[in-house]
């Protein structure tokens, strides 16, 4: 199978996802972007995990929009009988991975490599700081390399949480995500959860492709891109060659990384991050 052929597939499967008909889409909690309302040392810190938002609602694994997946029994085996808020994840600049693995319809021996990282309990009654025990409790009843909880630390200062930013940057992952420590589980975006990136993100969808010149010759050179708000504009970096070979798909949905706005509303230093869509 081609890379194109690929890339074109898990394009469809995310459409498909996002518009068959599911299950009710599950009450999920949402952050919002970081601004600091309380002291640092009342908030759980966390890496910012890219992979595949998964919800399990006691009896079967869901993505955010409710669609069911597929996993293998036992992938879910042992797991508690009410429900579970993580990500479907296998490490550090693998989202490609997951959502390979995660589209099939049917049970395949690549779920192997995904781990459900567990970051909270949706109908608990019970505080932040009170629900990481709880997590805790599960995973250690569970004993499964599949189940695991997301590692939640501490930090005494901005500067402290600056720093670990940076070192996870270095590493290639995405940012942080701080949690308030007296929250509860609510449905919808919540200022309780917050994501801290060294840089803002936002999709596109992908209308034209632009032909490169010099060494981009008979490659990509950039994609014309229409955000969600009607923007339109081009993205010419964050390519890999392969990426310049085997281009974003016209009609897809594409993450992008930028720097501000111009007073136009046009993001600025955009770059290419990934293809994505709905899961």
């Amino acid at each position: 199978m081609t890379n194109r052929l690929k890339a074109f597939l898990t394009f469809l499967w995310l459409i498909v996802s996002s518009s068959a008909v599911a299950n009710k889409p599950p009450e999920i909690q949402l952050a919002m972007t970081y601004k600091l309302e309380h002291s640092i040392n009342h908030y759980w810190i966390s890496e910012k995990l890219d992979g595949v938002r998964g919800y399990w609602d006691g009896k079967t694994l869901l993505t955010k929009n409710g669609n069911p997946l597929n996993p293998p029994e036992w992938f879910t085996a042992n797991w508690p009988d009410t429900p579970v808020d993580g990500e479907l994840w296998i490490a550090r600049h693998t989202f490609e991975q997951v959502v390979s693995c995660v589209r099939q319809n049917e049970a395949t021996p690549c779920w192997k490599h995904i781990t459900f990282m567990v970051f909270d309990l949706p109908k608990s009654k019970l505080n932040f700081s009170q629900r990481i025990e709880q997590i805790n409790t599960h995973v250690k009843h569970i004993k499964s390399p599949y189940f695991q909880a997301v590692q939640q630390f501490r930090l005494p200062t901005i500067d402290a949480l600056n720093q670990k930013l940076t070192e996870i940057v270095k590493q290639q992952g995405e940012g942080l995500m701080l949690h308030y420590e007296n929250a509860f589980y609510s449905k919808g975006r919540t200022r309780n959860i917050m994501k801290l990136k060294p840089y803002q993100d936002a999709e596109a969808t992908v209308i034209k492709h632009i032909e490169g010149k010099g060494k981009y010759s008979n490659m990509l050179g950039s994609i014309q891109v229409r955000t969600m708000d009607g923007i339109t504009f081009k993205i010419g970096s964050g390519f890999s060659d392969k990426e310049r070979k085997n281009p974003p798909p016209i009609g897809s949905i594409i993450t992008f990384k930028y720097i501000g706005k111009t007073q136009k509303g046009v993001p600025k230093f955009a770059s290419f991050l990934r293809i994505r869509g709905k899961e």
